[in-house]
């Protein structure tokens, strides 16, 4: 008997019986002597004495089964799989899911052998961690050992190291260049005598006290820089790249509030910003399982699977449509071949020039503005006029607001004074001219 089957819980991971065409279940049959592919059948076709091929009833077999204990007794192998499984499904700590999907094992036993056996289970740690612990106890009982502190980095005047720190200098714990650095200027010509007037002393305290405020704030700054770790800032950007793209925008947004608090309680603000945004995203993959009808994860797997290969197909079909524009011409084709194999490699596409065919000037495709900046503010006319005309939505909204300023300012616009105002292609001004005077946006004078 073989006692470690070689397939999951799942009985859609196991090949189906040769015999019958139903999936396997444990037990099952497994041929020893067939091969080099398993030949595996279900009991009910084994005790029938199924043949097939080169497969015969009297060759000699193995039964699969995972039913043995592993780490406990009353565990077997099959509902180990099970537990880690319904965890990976439901999450740590759902343990009442996790109960729900073993189905052989209540809340508090799921709870507890998981704990045990595969997070507080000490044969599970590393052997360094192990090393660590046994040289940490073999000092436990003596008096720890004096070692000078290493002496701070001392980088030298722009040379890379101090450049990367900001000029800050952990020897002196002071930058090269303090924030209001020149702030002792005001004290350099102070001069307190005994024949001072009562006027000109108080002048000169109220000047000192403006100059200790000034330190108390240089120190401030100072202070936040260092908690907040922000003296390497390129090691500090490199750690905010690590979030995805909407948190860092968040934490730009967020950063100037990092005065007002600790460096812990930010970070903690953060992480918990960014794991609201993982759930939230994940929320929005099962609500999206659910409006398709899925109501199981392997059901949700094909749906994935599924859902690639159909966006990989949509962008084939969106692939030929752009290639079926430069069918004619041969040498922009190549161009074009030339551009998606450079896309496909990783690398930039170089920037190529229109081409002139024998019959005049080729109309450029239009502008793709998928991913640009202000796209979102455009109706769908104001977007077909931006792809024609070949103008980003920045831009467009730019010149827009300028001409609107100017009707709206002489009582009418006349298209001279919109190309005196708008300093780009003449016949790009006349179409966006005669777009905005059609939808009603300007008038003629």
């Amino acid at each position: 008997m073989d006692r470690l089957g070689p397939f999951g819980n799942d009985p859609f991971d196991k090949p189906p019986c040769k015999g019958c065409s139903s999936y396997l279940t444990e037990p099952y049959i497994k041929c020893a002597e067939c091969g080099p592919s398993p030949f595996l059948i279900c009991l009910q076709c084994f005790t029938r004495g199924f043949e097939y091929k080169k497969h015969q009833s009297d060759h000699k077999y193995e039964i699969m089964t995972s039913d043995f204990p592993v780490l406990e007794p009353g565990w077997t192998a099959q509902e180990e799989m099970a537990l880690l499984e319904a965890v990976m499904d439901c999450g740590f700590g759902n343990w009442q899911d996790v109960a729900y999907q073993m189905r052989t094992k209540a809340k508090e036993e799921c709870e507890s052998h998981y704990m045990k056996n595969f997070i507080n289970n000490p044969l599970f740690s590393s052997t360094l961690l192990s090393l660590q612990k046994t040289k940490d106890s073999h000092f436990a009982d003596t008096a720890i050992p004096f070692k000078p502190t290493d002496d701070p980095p001392r980088p030298t005047f722009e040379s890379v190291l101090s450049r990367d720190m900001a000029g800050y200098m952990p020897a002196r714990a002071d930058f090269m260049e303090e924030f209001d650095n020149y702030a002792e200027w005001d004290l350099k010509d102070i001069d307190f005598v005994d024949d001072d007037s009562d006027v000109l002393r108080a002048l000169k305290l109220a000047v000192v006290d403006i100059y200790h405020s000034r330190l108390r704030e240089r120190q401030r700054r100072k202070k936040i820089i260092r908690d907040h770790g922000l003296i390497n800032l390129r090691k500090f950007q490199i750690l905010e790249r690590c979030y995805p793209k909407e948190v860092q925008e968040m934490y730009d947004v967020m950063r100037r509030f990092a005065r007002v608090v600790g460096p812990t309680e930010h970070d903690k603000f953060i992480e918990s910003n960014a794991l609201e945004f993982e759930l939230r995203k994940e929320i929005h993959r099962l609500q999206e399982y659910r409006k398709a009808g899925i109501k199981s994860f392997c059901s949700a797997k094909v749906y994935d699977r599924v859902k690639r290969v159909r966006e990989e197909e949509r962008r084939k079909r969106t692939m030929l449509s752009d290639v079926l524009q430069y069918i004619q011409d041969s040498r922009a084709c190549q161009q074009w071949l030339s551009k998606q194999a450079a896309i496909d490699a990783g690398i930039t596409p170089p920037v190529t020039t229109l081409t002139v065919s024998a019959s005049g000037r080729r109309s450029a495709p239009p502008l793709n503005l998928t991913g640009l900046p202000g796209t979102e503010k455009l109706n769908e006319r104001e977007k077909e006029l931006c792809q024609v005309v070949r103008l980003v939505p920045g831009a467009y909204l730019e010149y827009k607001q300028a001409l609107l300023n100017e009707c709206r300012r002489q009582g009418g616009l006349r298209l001279a004074q919109a190309r005196a105002l708008i300093k780009i292609d003449v016949n790009k001004t006349r179409k966006i001219y005669d777009f905005l005077i059609k939808e009603g946006y300007i008038t003629k004078a």
